[in-house]
């Protein structure tokens, strides 16, 4: 076709008064012309031909395969290698007139294409799968953007190759052995990529930290949910909203808190403490524990403990006119007492986990008293809501217990003194 095509052109070209020559170099870029116009109709044709096929099909199934490749354009790009088999195939048909170094070249320069044309259908093939899986229950806990990075990496590196050795006529294993040479190079080059892939691997096997999870990083400044574990890096959206981007191999190499634990189990803790002022704390009297006994949460561990006190002291002969003999309750005893029961009967506190209110080491602040429990609360607003209502209640019935809080004085403190030092010696504030 192309043959007798080319001859009609050249011999009317002829006819017309053009020298030979000029008629054949014509005839040969028309020819060339109209196959780059072929194709170029062909590639529309397929694609307007396979789109509609496709999605035809993609309705009807259940499978969410054919969508995820029509919305990553796989078949699409794939209509591009229709122009450059076409070319490749003509190429020694339509430039058979020229010289043998341009129908080389034309040959170099189609190849390249297609090689393009296919790295583009395989890169589009890869986020094709990576849309799916994202899309499975296996993406939470094996994250493989990292894997499908990799895939790339190499595809594009053996297409270089391909290309490399297209252009300079030689073998691609000649052009791979002289990238040997610069394997330091490449290794410098590449340095955090294959840091990323082993630390990625790293992070799956031992099922380190998951896309979602909640991580506290303070070094470098992370603290939120993972939104994306990659080839080099991790995103995390902070509570702020703010995304802070960490080395996928530091999460390998450096220590991170995962709060993943905390999620799974339903339950979050309180770890909080209040100090108590040392000069309240005394025995109490039977007036206090009159008072202590009208409070229905303790009202039976006060006879209880009264009970088994005095019985002991009974028993052991104590001089009770002197309060340091014997056994004797405490109002911060009692204080408690009553916090240990006020968790237990707390409908938000989880009674199944450890419970614990204990004294801490007494420092200048104080005694401190600490409250361990756990919530049936994991979300932040929600848990911080919940442990704050505790620690309201906790503040406001110290002194019930004939109990004060430890806080360094204020300018309030100062001037409630001056007052009351001026009215006990009768001198006027204005001396």
């Amino acid at each position: 076709m192309f043959t007798n095509l080319s001859d009609f052109i050249r011999d009317w070209l002829i006819r017309i008064g053009m020298s030979n020559s000029n008629a054949v170099t014509i005839s040969g870029i028309t020819d060339f012309l109209l196959v780059l116009i072929i194709g170029v109709a062909l590639y529309y044709l397929a694609k307007l031909i396979i789109v509609r096929v496709i999605k035809k099909i993609a309705v009807k199934t259940k499978s969410i395969w054919d969508d995820v490749l029509l919305e990553k354009k796989v078949f699409n790009r794939m209509a591009f290698l229709i122009p450059g088999i076409l070319v490749y195939q003509t190429i020694p048909a339509t430039l058979s007139e020229f010289t043998p170094g341009t129908t080389l070249i034309a040959l170099k320069l189609t190849n390249i294409y297609i090689i393009l044309i296919f790295l583009l259908v395989i890169n589009s093939f890869f986020n094709a799968i990576y849309e799916v899986y994202q899309k499975s229950d296996y993406a939470k806990y094996h994250p493989i953007k990292g894997y499908i990075q990799v895939g790339k990496i190499v595809m594009i590196t053996i297409a270089s190759l391909l290309i490399m050795s297209y252009l300079f006529n030689q073998s691609p294993l000649y052009m791979l052995g002289g990238l040997g040479a610069f394997s330091a190079v490449l290794l410098l080059i590449f340095k955090d990529p294959i840091l990323g892939f082993v630390g990625g691997i790293q992070l799956s096997a031992n099922d380190m930290v998951r896309q979602g999870d909640w991580i506290n990083m303070s070094k470098f400044g992370a603290d939120g949910t993972v939104l994306e574990i990659s080839l080099t890096t991790v995103k995390v959206q902070n509570f702020d909203n703010t995304i802070t981007t960490l080395p996928t191999y530091a999460l390998v190499s450096e220590s991170f808190q995962n709060f993943r634990g905390m999620k799974e189990s339903g339950v979050r803790r309180i770890k909080r403490s209040i100090n108590i002022d040392m000069s309240s704390v005394k025995f109490c009297t039977s007036e206090m524990l009159e008072n202590f006994r009208k409070i229905s949460l303790i009202s039976e561990y006060i006879d209880a403990t009264q009970k088994e006190l005095e019985q002991y002291n009974k028993e052991n002969k104590i001089d009770n006119s002197v309060p340091v003999n014997g056994r004797r309750q405490t109002n911060i005893g009692v204080f408690r007492a009553y916090l240990e029961e006020y968790l237990l009967h707390h409908p938000m506190v989880h009674n199944d986990s450890d419970q614990l209110v204990r004294q801490l080491q007494p420092t200048s602040s104080g005694i401190p008293i600490e409250v361990y429990a756990f919530i049936q609360e994991t979300g932040f607003i929600k848990f911080e809501k919940v442990q704050s209502d505790i620690f309201d209640h906790i503040l406001a019935i110290v002194p019930q217990f004939e109990l004060r809080l430890f806080q360094s004085p204020t300018g309030e403190d100062l001037r409630q003194t001056n007052i009351a030092y001026w009215e006990r010696n009768d001198i006027s504030p204005a001396n």
